[in-house]
This record gives structure tokens, sequence and C-alpha cells, in this order.
């Protein structure tokens, strides 16, 4: 695959397939191949470390910068070529202003706060773990506040986001 076609392979995936894996070449085995996981850029939080400031001083994001293309370069100079690329972890630390973290995975609505950070885990669209119902969370970013609510689907497709969001919405 060319640099081109690689640069433009993330623009061609349509429904629930990315055409960079196709099953016709991919369905049967094809012998041993590899990929790279990387983890934890976490731009910020080398500032934050060397000044002893980690809840605040994750402003300046220049040695990760340079770690990461360091990484890709690296990645771009191996042959044979990885099958994919996997990055995992936190990419960026938390910087001033960060109020809360939205999650999935746990399959039923959940959460809980350390010091002023809120942790939000939503629901699933699909196979439900709990006694929730199917939806999405609503999130609603105000110059003050980040204000949330889960809806089902059904309250989704009947009543929108319901009032108490869609005044938020309104204010200036």
């Amino acid at each position: 695959m060319s640099a081109a076609e690689a640069a433009g392979v993330f623009h061609r995936a349509r429904g629930r397939t990315l055409d960079a894996f196709p099953s016709e070449k991919e369905k049967e085995w094809q012998g041993p191949f590899y990929f790279l996981q990387g983890a934890d850029p976490q731009f910020g939080l080398m500032k934050a470390w060397s000044t002893g400031n980690c809840d605040s001083g994750g402003d300046e994001w220049g040695q990760e910068i340079r770690l990461t293309e360091q990484a890709v370069q690296a990645i771009n100079r191996l042959d044979p070529k990885p099958k994919f690329f996997v990055l995992c972890g936190d990419l960026v630390h938390a910087m001033p202003g960060i109020k809360a973290v939205f999650a999935g995975h746990y399959h039923r609505n959940a959460g809980g706060t350390y010091r002023s950070l809120d942790m939000v885990v939503s629901s699933a669209i699909g196979c439900q773990l709990g006694k929730d119902t199917h939806g999405l969370r609503v999130v609603v970013v105000t110059a003050d506040s980040i204000v949330h609510q889960y809806r089902s689907l059904d309250q989704l497709s009947e009543e929108g986001i319901g009032d108490e969001l869609m005044a938020l919405l309104q204010k200036k």
C-alpha cells in the first residue's frame, strides 16, 4: 500500500467495515504477522511530573510530541511493516479545566468522583448487563458546568434531549 493509499484508508470506513483489511483477503490464515501496541503518550504529563504539579501543570506537550514523532518515524522505518498499530491508555494528561471523563465498556451506568474529577460510565447501546435501557448519554457543556443525562433510545427518539438540557443550550 502506498503512502497516499494509507493516508486515505480511514476515510473508507463504511458499514462497520474498514476496507484496509478486506474480508476476501483476510478470511483465511496467511501466515505469521506482527502488530505494534503503544501506550500512554499522555501529552502534558512530563512537564507536570517534572514540576511536581500533576494537578494543573500539564500545559506543555513538547517532550511528548517529540517522543511521539520519534515513535512514528521508527514505525515507518520498519521492514517488514506491522499489520497495524494500536494506541491504548492515556492520550492526554488531565489538564486544568478537565471536569469529567466519559467511558463505557461496563454495559451499565455507573461512575464516581475523585477530588473534583467525575468518572461517568454510560450504559450500552447494545447488550445490557444491568437494568438500564439501551441508550446514549447527552452531555451539555456550558461555560460554567458539564451536565449529563442518560437517555433511552426511545426517549431520544420521542422527546429529544429533554427540556432541562435544551434550556442549558439556550443560555449564552
